[in-house]
This record gives C-alpha cells, structure tokens and sequence, in this order.
C-alpha cells in the first residue's frame, strides 16, 4: 500500500473497530460487566481467534500485516500513554496514609505469593526452551516476569467498581484501592528490570533503571512544585484553558519519549507525571477534556492490536489447555486467596476480605499492557501470550460478579450514609430533589 492508501484503509479500521467495541461493550454492560471486558473480547472476536478462523480474507482484508498494523500500534501506544496519565491523575496517594498498614500487608501478600508461585511456574516454562519465553531469557528473568504477570492488578477496573458501587471513601474503598495501587507499583518495578535486563547489557540496564528512579523522583518532587501553578490558573480561569491543555499534552509526549528512551516504556513516564499534576478543578477539568476521547476512541485500538496478536489456536491440545487452566488456578490461589488470607490477618471483616480478594484478583487492562510489552521486546512467544490473555480475561470477567456475591447482597440491604467532600456539590441531594 502507498501512504495515502494506508491513510484511507486506516479509516475502515478505525470504523470496525469503535463499532465492534462499542457493540461488544454494550453488551457487557448489560450483563454486569465493565465496558472495558467488552472491549478486551472484541479484540478477541476480530483477532485470529475468531474472524480469522471464520472469515480469513476479510480478517486478511481488514488488518493485513505490515505498516498497516504499524498505524494501529503507533496510535494505540499514543492511546496508551494518555490512558496511564489519566490513571495518574486519579491516584490518590492520601489513600496509602489512611490504610497503609492492612494496604501494605495484602499488597505484599499479593505480590510475595505470586513471585512464589510464579517461580515454579516459570522454571517449568523455561525448560520448554523457546516454547513460552524466547530463547534470551534466563529463568531469573522468567520468575520475575511470572510473578509480575500473575501478581499485577487491574488498578482501573477496581476503582471504576468502587465508584459504581459508591464505595469511594469507605473503609473497604479505601483499603482496596490503597492496596491495589502499592500491589501495582511494585509489580511494574519488577517487570521494569526484567525488561531493562532483558534487552540491554547489565551496565546499561542499571542506567535504565537508575535513570528512572530519578525520574520519578524529579517529577514527584520539584516537578510536582513547578506543575503546582497550573492549579491556581484553573481554579483563576474556572477550568484548563487551551494553552493550559497544550502544555500539558506536550509535557506527557515529552515523558513518555524520555522514559521510552531510557528503557522503562512510555507508560511509567505517562503514570508518574499524571500523579504529579495539580489535584482539585485542575485534574477534574483535564479529566473531562480528555477521558472521553483516550476510553472510547484511543483505547479500543489497544484491545483490538492485543486481540490481534492472541492466538487462541496455539493452544490446541488437551495439554495446552491443561497447562491453560492450571495457570488461571495458580494465578486465583496467588492473588485472590492470598490478598484475602492477609486481610483477615489484619483483622479485616470475613465479607470485607472476600471482597478485596476478588477485586484483587482482576487484571484486567494492566495486565493486556504488561504482556503486550512483553511481547513486542520479544521476552516470550505468542503462546504464553494467549495463555495469559486467557488468565486476565477471565479473572477479570469473575471479579464484579463475586465482588457482588460477597459484599454487593449485603450492602444493598444497608443503609448508606454519604460523605459529603468539602468544596464539592451535594449530589446525593440532587438525586433525592429530583426523585421526589
């Protein structure tokens, strides 16, 4: 294809895509799953799995290989960036001080088991030399992949969960989303040395890694002053001005350039420049402007170019699917049972405990990022791949469903006192008005 046909082409895609996710989303939805399960199946359904087995001309047709599926990936990752920063954005490190003890203990619980498991898990994939992991990686390499692949966290999801449930601000929206924030920290730590090990000499990995250390470092403190302006003018302005806007999308290119050139991946500069932005009208503006398009336009061509590269078919024996279903065992007994033995360790509630199990347990989005970096730095093979999506998909497919089982019956049958935020407007006041 020429550039201007490659542009027209690019058009088609973009159309079955949003109507495909938007479509699959909706159905979700109205099953009592988060529009973004929907989104992660569409992928699915227009990837080799199942368009390319069913109609493989017009699978062929729609995204052929080559500079094609270059323009997806390049604007995915462009999606993926704004989609981090949003995150950022959202995180609320007051959240660590007010749990931080029963938080620390089952994200660690979350973390320690799944490098514990994953160990054994990895050895054993290892020893099928090029099968799961390519070549290159050394079983230290494998574990802490493993570990990090089982032991992340589908950190959106949970807190878009405890928002629709009106958990935000209880005690068990607190600790959840506390423990799931410190969980994935860690866990991108780790797959961060993997990868810097993995595709660079050890000096120039410790550069890497040194490299972002200060980073992060710079960001969240002098950085965090210099952007702290940005909040006086939009509370002087009333929200963020196009200017103000401009800046802060050249600022969030400039980081996700400097961190990809370092080695840790675009996302990480992505997430920590959205944590150190100015919180108050500032974020709640910037959010506004920006959500809508990155979630419903951006972010659907990362599921499908992940959906593209999950090959259902490898798996295609009783082994495989063997080894399949007792990877999603593993990975349910390293997260969800372990975070829910450490909550009642800490003296958490049996319903409260059950709940942040399952909500610990999804991976979600987080988990599709981390293995389709894995992927394209070549660390394992399209098998493994698939055998993961598998795992994300279906944990986070079981979240909402047991989070209702084991805390949504009872907390319906309770009565809900709201917290009013200072400075914010009386919403359940507004629902009550407008019911009567």
């Amino acid at each position: 294809m020429t550039t201007a046909e490659l542009g027209i082409h690019f058009f088609i895609q973009l159309a079955v895509i949003l109507g495909v996710c938007r479509i699959v989303g909706l159905l979700a939805r109205r099953m009592g799953q988060p529009q973004v399960i929907g989104e992660m199946i569409a992928g699915i359904l227009l990837g080799p799995s199942l368009l390319g087995l069913l109609a493989p001309q017009v699978q062929n047709f729609l995204f052929p290989k080559g500079p094609a599926m270059s323009i997806i990936y390049a604007a995915s990752q462009v999606g993926l960036a704004l989609y981090m920063f949003l995150v950022g954005l959202e995180f609320d490190t007051g959240l660590l001080r007010t749990r931080m003890r029963t938080a620390v203990a089952v994200s660690m619980a979350g973390v320690a088991t799944p490098m514990v498991l994953g160990a054994l898990v990895a050895v054993a994939l290892v020893a099928h030399q090029g099968s799961f992991f390519t070549a290159g990686v050394s079983p230290v390499q494998a574990i802490l992949f493993m570990g990090a692949a089982i032991g992340i966290t589908a950190f959106p999801t949970l807190a878009r969960i405890i928002y629709d449930r009106k958990l935000n601000g209880t005690s068990l929206g607190t600790l959840a989303l506390a423990a799931g924030s410190v969980d994935d920290a860690i866990s991108w730590c780790m797959f961060a040395v993997v990868l810097a090990f993995f595709k660079q000499s050890s000096l120039v990995a410790i550069m890497a890694i040194l490299g972002g250390a200060l980073y992060a470092l710079f960001v969240l403190t002098a950085g965090k002053r210099m952007l702290s302006p940005l909040g006086t003018l939009a509370d002087r302005h009333g929200g963020v001005t196009s200017p103000m806007l401009a800046l802060v999308l050249f600022l969030l290119m400039s980081a996700a350039w400097l961190t990809d050139t370092i080695g840790i991946y675009a996302v990480f500069g992505a997430f920590i420049l959205g944590v150190a932005m100015p919180r108050g009208v500032f974020a709640q503006h910037l959010k506004n402007a920006l959500e809508p398009l990155v979630t419903t336009f951006m972010v659907p061509l990362f599921f499908i170019y992940s959906g593209l590269n999950t090959q259902i078919g490898l798996v295609d024996s009783v082994a495989m699917w063997g080894a399949t279903i007792l990877l999603l065992a593993i990975s349910v007994i390293a997260k969800g049972v372990a975070c829910y033995t450490a909550a009642r360790l800490s003296k958490e509630p049996n319903r409260d405990a059950l709940a942040i199990g399952s909500l610990m347990n999804a991976r979600g989005m987080m988990e599709l990022i981390l293995l389709n970096i894995g992927l394209q730095a070549g660390l394992i093979t399209p098998l493994l791949f698939t055998m993961l999506v598998f795992m994300a998909i279906v944990t986070t497919l079981a979240a909402t469903p047991l989070f209702e089982v084991f805390y949504g019956r009872h907390r319906r049958h309770e009565t809900v006192v709201p917290q009013v935020v200072a400075g914010a407007p009386d919403i359940t006041l507004a629902h009550e008005t407008a019911r009567r």
